[in-house]
């Protein structure tokens, strides 16, 4: 690494092997994790151990799962030259620190988690009442502050996610003395993606579209996806503003083409089909090209497996520097036998 790029702050980002990618993950985190490694030291893992947290009763594929989400993060354009990437369960220093800082994390701060409060009434069809699932911003705490990061890369939403990290930076620094930075929530210019039923895109909610879905399936399925609810009838005007189909026309669309669907909405001079074919097109377009970058991709780097081995490597570097001195702070003697 060169002294320029050591010099860089650290950024920290992980993601759940639960499933395939989705168009959200490519516009919502992946092409904001591309241009970050530009500023920074980018430190990207595959949050095995926080998959648990939701859907342990499956956990039999987790590790080909990850691999394959792996080989989209290099599709999209994610440098292992230039990033950590990693597995999470191949760096155990991230349990160590998660089992320290939940020794001192209230119980109320994790209760207030509005993602803890929003999950438990949404994801109806499983048990979350674990100590894991209550507990997982521990562990993503934990996540962060074991590379000692400045910054973490996160939409609007998560931010409470990174201000209790920042509470149990600041407590652990109080009680035991400053070890650990507090990092700033990076906000991202990348758009909040709607799924197919105007919620958030996301594989937990069914709303969806996989990064390797049939091109026709795509086109039929954004086709149907959720507009203006004001618009029942093709002469029913309506507000691009409250269009969930909308914002993927934000997206991908030229200036002329928002003036033209925008017009359309609000006059009924298009109808809703009429008016998302013109940001489907673009869609398909978008899909086929990461596809044949994936498949270049899988010939370069051939196992992703030891992409994988050798950020775990580095990183295990860094954890293990970063516990030397936890253990110290808490008079366990600093390092141990690895």
């Amino acid at each position: 690494m060169s002294a320029a790029a050591a010099s860089r702050p650290i950024v920290v980002s992980g993601m759940r092997p639960t499933g395939k990618l989705h168009l959200g993950h490519l516009l919502g985190t992946l092409r904001n994790w591309v241009q970050l490694q530009e500023h920074y030291r980018c430190h990207f893992f595959v949050a095995d151990w926080h998959m648990l947290t939701t859907d342990y009763e499956k956990p039999s594929d987790v590790g080909a799962v990850g691999e394959e989400m792996v080989l989209d993060w290099l599709a999209a354009g994610i440098d292992p030259e230039r990033s950590v990437i990693f597995r999470q369960s191949d760096v155990l220093e991230h349990a160590e620190l998660a089992v320290l800082l939940g020794m001192i994390t209230p119980v109320p701060w994790l209760e207030r988690n509005p993602t803890y409060k929003e999950q438990r009434e949404q994801l109806v069809d499983r048990d979350l009442s674990t100590s894991g699932f209550l507990g997982y911003p521990v562990l993503q705490a934990a996540d962060i502050l074991l590379y000692r990061a400045s910054a973490v890369p996160v939409g609007a939403d998560q931010v409470p996610h990174i201000e209790l990290t920042r509470e149990i930076a600041r407590r652990f620094n109080h009680l035991y003395g400053p070890i650990f930075p507090e990092p700033q929530a990076l906000l991202s210019a990348s758009p909040r993606v709607a799924g197919l039923d105007g919620r958030k895109m996301s594989k937990s909610y069914g709303n969806a579209i996989s990064l390797d879905e049939d091109l026709g399936s795509v086109e039929q399925r954004l086709g149907r996806m959720a507009t203006d609810p004001r618009r029942v009838r093709r002469t029913d005007p309506g507000d691009p503003a409250d269009c969930p189909a909308f914002r993927l026309h934000q997206v991908y669309c030229t200036p002329d083409e928002i003036e033209y669907v925008t017009a359309g909405c609000k006059t009924a001079s298009i109808g809703c089909l009429d008016c998302k074919k013109v940001m489907i097109k673009h869609v398909v377009a978008d899909l086929a090209r990461h596809r044949e970058r994936r498949a270049a991709m899988a010939a370069r780097y051939g196992s992703v497996g030891e992409v994988l081995h050798a950020g775990g490597t580095r990183a295990r570097v860094e954890a293990q520097a970063t516990m030397h001195d936890v253990r110290a702070k808490l008079g366990f003697g600093g390092a141990r036998e690895v």
